[in-house]
């Protein structure tokens, strides 16, 4: 298979690198804002242009020399893109004109020895095309006047000059890839697992909560199998989440639990579990999505004694015992202690959410349910189920035909579902049951 070409987007900070990114990508997800500095890790998108196949990365906002722990870490994050990238696109405010930034940054990319295209950007009218020849003075190629925010002026000409010796039809992988999304409070450590597992700096790691802004994808070869491990934004209480850039951000993190196979919800083994611990919890199951919780942290936890995690496990029971289901795995981002076990589970969980039961099989451990424990009958009618059906997976859903729907009562319904996990597993998997009555004419 012919890997598909990559394009950074680089430049200052509030430039529209991440407004170009979603006009290439036809929808929002880079989070734009006006303030500076919204974009801190490094983000992948796939793109097609003329049927041409290529990765792009969008990059935080660099300015060199900057002493800031996160000003560090963006410039960081920009450079390792520049050093992955086969093609850099280097974008400048047209409407602001040169900045010295500007000049300092243009030097770096020289000094990389990748092809660099200058795109100067919102350009939205005929006088302000007039300032396109002062960027020659970056000599860095021949700047192109460009308008992300409204995708006049040379989007086009830019990307057909990007991507002129881009090959055509680039195959794809057809493989099932697990996405493994990254989910938790702020701070809880899920940007350093990322980072222990890819052994880099994939994502900014610092003190200060809530760095992580946007949903960032890696893939991770693990035995000889891939898998995409999603880091997200910690998610807040709704009333302490700023409108703006974090409200895009705890977006972003909740999207991206519908959009993954198996979600990890990071607790601090330090602070134990919280309300919105449980509340990220019911995101996830109510998204149909896999679970683990992964107690992280826990070389920080003192006077260790051998009944340790039993009692942790028995907290966890007591506190959310709707998620018993679930997997718990006690690690540490620092010593990475039991890291490994993140892809062993999640590819456990991952089968254990697409199971498929055989109908028979499935229609006798619910009949040997019901006559273990019959429904008690109400104004003297007793709810019969006739018949049982898997209707879908991940999640694993059942539907219920029964004489009467009004019948099953919400504890009998989890008396099924108890017995379902006893007969077939589905550990770290939520599971729906419907209940449909049938028709007159069927009954006949």
């Amino acid at each position: 298979m012919r890997r598909k070409p990559t394009v950074a987007i680089v430049g200052r900070p509030n430039v529209g690198k991440s407004t170009f990114v979603n006009r290439l990508i036809g929808n929002r997800n880079s989070i734009v804002d006006d303030l500076p500095g919204v974009t801190r890790d490094r983000i992948y998108f796939d793109v097609e242009w003329q049927d041409k196949a290529f990765t792009c990365i969008d990059t935080g906002g660099i300015i060199p020399g900057d002493e800031d722990e996160i000003m560090v870490s963006i410039f960081d994050q920009a450079r390792i893109a520049t050093e992955e990238a086969d093609k850099i696109i280097f974008i400048v405010d047209g409407k602001e004109g040169i900045n010295p930034i500007d000049y300092d940054i243009a030097n770096i990319l020289r000094q990389s020895g990748k092809p660099v295209f200058l795109a100067v950007n919102k350009l939205d009218n005929p006088q302000s095309m007039l300032m396109i020849s002062d960027f020659y003075a970056l000599a860095i190629g021949d700047p192109m006047p460009i308008s992300a925010l409204h995708g006049s002026g040379g989007v086009g000409d830019l990307l057909d000059a990007v991507t002129e010796d881009f090959e055509q039809g680039v195959e794809e992988l057809e493989e099932k890839i697990i996405k493994i999304a990254i989910v938790g409070r702020p701070n809880a450590g899920k940007s350093s697992i990322v980072n222990a597992i890819l052994n880099k700096n994939r994502v900014i790691v610092s003190d200060v909560s809530g760095t992580t802004r946007d949903s960032i994808d890696s893939e991770v070869d693990y035995n000889g199998e891939k898998f995409v491990i999603v880091d997200t934004a910690g998610i807040r209480k709704k009333s302490k989440v700023n409108w703006g850039v974090e409200k895009f951000a705890v977006d972003r993190a909740i999207r991206s639990i519908r959009d993954c196979d198996v979600a990890l919800l990071v607790i601090d083994a330090t602070e134990g579990i919280s309300d919105q611990d449980k509340k990220i919890a019911s995101i996830v199951t109510e998204a149909g999505k896999g679970l683990i919780i992964a107690i992280n942290k826990w070389d920080l936890v003192e006077n260790k004694k051998s009944n340790t995690i039993n009692q942790f496990d028995k907290n966890l029971t007591n506190e959310i015992p709707f998620l018993e289901y679930a997997p718990k795995i006690y690690i540490s981002a620092v010593t990475k202690q039991r890291l490994n076990s993140i892809f062993d589970k999640a590819k456990e969980v991952y089968e254990q959410c697409t199971k498929r039961v055989s109908t028979g099989l499935l229609n006798k451990v619910i009949k040997e349910a019901y006559a273990l424990n019959p429904p008690t009958s109400v104004k003297g009618k007793r709810l019969k189920i006739l018949y049982t059906t898997q209707a879908a997976i991940q999640p694993p859903t059942f539907v219920l035909f029964t004489n009467n729907g009004d019948l099953m009562k919400d504890h009998y319904k989890r008396y099924i579902e108890n017995k379902l996990r006893e007969a077939f597993g589905f550990f770290g998997t939520s599971i729906r049951i419907s209940v449909r009555e049938r028709s007159e004419k069927e009954k006949k």
